[in-house]
């Protein structure tokens, strides 16, 4: 196996390279990295490949020999950079990969902005058979270009593929600032839009949780994963043949509920919610077929999820990462 990977520098790609460092199953795997404005080391045993995405002929050196890509470079609301990196890029790799008499199975990382999560209403639980239908913003967009590509790639040339769909990764402390109504708040929606300004200042001073209420006036229930999950979907997507040609729905058993995690934060430390009306919608990423078909499971739910970013120590020169502009 060669295997080539894009967003090796991302959150998902240095938690992957260090569990292929680690797996017996792709120990004899060569590892490369696409890297353009970041780099690995190579001493950890990756070798690199120096270019842009949206070069072709970047892309087909790095391509030399592939038998398998792990898709993962992205850029979320930067208009000026998406389409080169998440449409041209996609797509050269794609026409590399289907030209390659050496490729077996491409895998992309997909996101749950492809169904619009929170921003769309699904009266049942999402499954890979539910419509496409993005959020506003380039990035789901993308997201969903994509996705179609993959497909339609299988279809006209017969490759092999497979789309490990997520909804937001949590690693280290993420889940905890996620929460935060500081100028740390990690990611959003952004406290300001939905809540306020005595109520946000108020939430601030007193140290409290959001508890966001769903358009129905019920606590907001949103889909979540902890990254070493996502690793280990992507590392079965690599190899079983079960995934070939199919999108699997990637996430927690059950979607984050805001009213259980306030109970759950009440009981840990005390700390107090405050309620805040949203225009969201909840819905439930249904991952029934990934757990069916590859055998895969979640190892982390919100219980883990919570004391995993609480007991996070980050060491004062361990800045947070912004992993793409946006």
């Amino acid at each position: 196996m060669k295997l080539l990977i894009t967003g090796a520098t991302g959150k998902v790609g240095e938690n992957i390279l260090a569990a292929l460092k680690k797996s017996p199953l792709f120990s004899g795997a060569t590892k490369v990295a696409f890297c353009h404005n970041r780099s690995v080391d190579p001493a950890d045993g990756i070798e690199v490949v120096k270019g842009s995405i949206a070069s072709a002929d970047d892309v087909a050196r790095a391509m030399t020999g592939v038998t398998h890509v792990l898709h993962m470079a992205a850029v979320k609301e930067s208009p000026d950079l998406a389409i080169d990196v998440s449409v041209k890029g996609a797509f050269l790799l794609l026409e590399a990969f289907r030209q390659s008499k050496t490729a077996k199975r491409f895998v992309l990382l997909g996101g749950d902005c492809a169904v619009g999560h929170i921003f769309h209403r699904y009266p049942d639980p999402i499954t890979e058979t539910a419509p496409r239908r993005a959020y506003p913003g380039c990035y789901a967009l993308t997201k969903v270009i994509e996705e179609v590509m993959l497909e339609q790639f299988r279809i006209q040339y017969g490759i092999g593929t497979c789309c490990i769909r997520v909804p937001w990764i949590m690693e280290k402390d993420d889940f905890r600032f996620a929460l935060s109504f500081g100028p740390d708040q990690f990611g959003g929606p952004a406290w300001r839009d939905l809540m306020k300004p005595q109520d946000l200042d108020r939430a601030r001073s007193e140290s409290m949780v959001p508890l966001m209420l769903g358009a129905d006036g019920a606590p907001l229930q949103r889909n979540f994963i902890h990254v070493d999950d996502v690793v280990s979907a992507l590392m079965i997507a690599l190899v079983h043949p079960a995934a070939d040609g199919e999108t699997f729905n990637v996430a927690m058993d059950e979607p984050v509920n805001y009213g259980r995690l306030a109970d759950l934060l009440r009981r840990r430390d005390r700390s107090e919610a405050i309620k805040i009306p949203t225009p969201f919608h909840s819905n439930w990423l249904d991952n029934r077929k990934a757990r069916q078909r590859l055998g895969w499971a979640p190892e982390n739910d919100l219980e883990a999820l919570v004391e995993r970013a609480w007991s996070y120590k980050r060491a004062a020169n361990e800045a947070r990462k912004i992993w793409y502009p946006g």
